[in-house]
């Protein structure tokens, strides 16, 4: 059913005697668990062979890295995330997309934040995307219907109502108010911080937290300037991100510091601690089909917080420079959020 692009430009059985090295991922029974199967047509078409190279997690950037830097590439096809492009495509050891494939795939077809220049280097396209998903915040929807933690809230003189968390500041402020309450006789525990590095995967999560901070609506560019190539993931924006979570910690479940993504997912929202969580959609989907998730009915789901204000990287360059800036402040002062990365302007807040 799936192999008519193939069927139009290879003949069965024309790669016969060629073997491939397929290297992924295969934590959580995804990636090349499943890779495996929806290949197996191809191959029995084809008349190729694939072999797998799977990694966990934790093991995927030490071992793409050695890889490279020790000039012994073992793969032919790899499964990357865009962070590793640069440390692949920059050493040249990809191949360009050829034409055919972008037919074969309707790469026009994709969605917009996946065109070019996304997936792009140097002009030109060497991914397929098969993964175009992106951070969505998840909460408990008991929790924030709670009388007795709106109670407490208003007696401990909190402003604005008892309610889910519209921006980074609220999480914040809500995770540090729920230390050492009680929901359903259990602890309660608000946002849950992935603070053990996971293979550098564990990166996304602060950039979660640093988006609403360090991307201003008049300025595309959030980790690199784009006109130079500086590095911004040492400025106040980034800065604040970081100094977010060690605020909170103390506030979150005990030994957080040892829990990576996996955990902060699947060992801790879906069994039902904590009450706040940035994830890819898996635990939106699992919180209802797995069967170790016990919050199915108590979750809901939203865009990633936004924040008061955000930094204005271009002001404070333009400062650092001596020359006269247009804006009075670095941070501009607003409400923002993000939908897989785009700054989207929220009306007023309460």
């Amino acid at each position: 059913m799936c192999l008519g692009a193939t069927k139009e430009v290879v003949k069965q059985g024309e790669f016969k005697g060629v073997e491939l090295s397929f290297m992924g991922l295969n934590n959580q029974n995804l990636h090349n668990l499943l890779f495996r199967g929806f290949l197996k047509p191809w191959e029995a078409y084809t008349g190729a062979k694939i072999n797998w190279i799977d990694l966990a997690q934790a093991d995927y950037n030490a071992r793409l890295q050695q890889s490279i830097a020790t000039g012994t590439v073992d793969f032919d096809i790899v499964e990357m995330g865009a962070p590793f492009e640069g440390d692949v495509c920059g050493k040249g050891l990809a191949s360009v997309m050829p034409d055919w494939v972008k037919k074969s795939i309707d790469m026009d077809d994709y969605v917009g934040y996946l065109k070019a220049p996304v997936g792009t280097w140097e002009g030109k396209t060497y991914r397929i995307s098969i993964d175009g998903d992106c951070h969505n915040f998840n909460y408990r929807t008991d929790y924030f219907t709670d009388a007795d933690l709106a109670k407490a809230w208003k007696a401990e003189g909190h402003k604005g109502e008892w309610g889910v968390p519209k921006t980074w500041q609220q999480v914040n402020e809500v995770t540090k108010f729920l230390k050492g309450k009680k929901i359903k006789g259990q602890d309660a525990y608000g946002y849950l911080d992935p603070t053990k590095g996971w293979g550098g995967f564990a990166f996304y999560f602060l950039g979660s937290r640093a988006t609403a901070y360090a991307k201003h609506p008049d300025d595309k560019a959030w980790l690199f300037d784009a006109d130079t190539m500086k590095p911004r993931i040492n400025n106040p924006a980034w800065v604040r991100a970081i100094q977010d979570v060690v605020d909170c910690l103390p506030s979150e479940p005990a030994d957080q510091l040892n829990a990576d993504p996996g955990t902060t997912a699947f060992q801790q929202f879906l069994a039902g601690t904590g009450s706040m969580l940035a994830w890819w959609g898996d635990v939106g989907s699992m919180a209802k089909t797995s069967d170790s998730s016990v919050v199915g009915d108590v979750t809901g789901f939203s865009i990633l917080p936004g924040s008061d204000d955000v930094y204005n990287s271009r002001c404070r360059l333009e400062e650092a420079e001596g020359r006269m800036v247009s804006c009075s402040s670095s941070w501009w002062q607003g409400h923002l959020a993000l939908v897989c990365g785009l700054s989207v302007r929220l009306p007023a807040l309460p």
